[in-house]
């Protein structure tokens, strides 16, 4: 078995094993019959939160096993990018406005021949990304616009930014950037290299832009013909 298969399995295995770890213990911990209802209520939701993040790994996997093995069915149409990603705005609308962050949309109207449903997942990683690492009040601006027969999106946030060394490498899988990225919203590492995964599916390239203390921007460039 290849150095590469034997970290990504130690990394599936620490990432199944830690909210495992965490079931457990508030599982034995309801067992108290002297705990009050809002310690249960507490126990409860952190036991469902983790549930809820082993679905989205598993969910994740999956995703990668897919594309990894060619399964996953590749059907590119005819679209307007600019209201699939305004569509896609307003779906996290609940998440960026409990933040009270400033989105800003610049999009130009293009038109793309891709797979739908799989560029939906780039722009959801990069998005909720953005959101999970701007801070209370900050700004997110995501932009659109096409030079000659490629399409350009860029996602920025004014997040703790992304460290030079850590951006070399923050497309493999299960790797985190540096703890004051991670530290405080989780996240298994997957989502961006699936983004690059799918990305690199439609012939384009992902890449990232980031100085510490200065937020980060993704880029995102797709030919407009698949």
């Amino acid at each position: 078995m290849s150095i590469r298969n034997n970290n990504f399995i130690s990394n599936v295995s620490h990432e199944i094993g830690s909210p495992l770890t965490s079931i457990r213990g508030f599982a034995r911990a309801l067992k108290n019959e002297h705990l009050s209802h809002k310690q249960r209520i507490h126990y409860l939701d952190i036991i469902e939160t983790e549930c809820v993040r082993l679905s989205k790994l598993s969910d994740n996997l999956l995703r990668l096993a897919m594309l990894d093995s060619d399964r996953y069915p590749f059907q590119p149409t005819s679209y307007r990018l600019d209201k699939q990603l305004q569509s896609l705005i307003l779906k996290c609308e609940p998440q960026w406005m409990e933040k009270e962050i400033e989105m800003c949309a610049m999009l130009e109207k293009v038109v793309i021949t891709a797979d739908e449903d799989l560029l939906s997942q780039v722009w959801l990683n990069l998005l909720h990304n953005a959101i999970k690492f701007t801070p209370q009040g900050g700004t997110i601006t995501i932009q659109l616009q096409q030079q000659d027969n490629t399409a350009i999106v860029t996602v920025s946030d004014n997040g703790p930014g992304i460290a030079e060394e850590d951006q070399l490498r923050i497309f493999e899988r299960f790797y985190k950037a540096d703890k004051s990225r991670n530290r405080a919203v989780g996240g298994s590492g997957l989502g961006l290299a699936i983004a690059d995964n799918i990305v690199k599916i439609h012939q384009g390239k992902i890449s990232v832009h980031s100085q510490l203390g200065e937020g980060a921007e993704f880029t995102v460039q797709l030919p407009l013909s698949n």
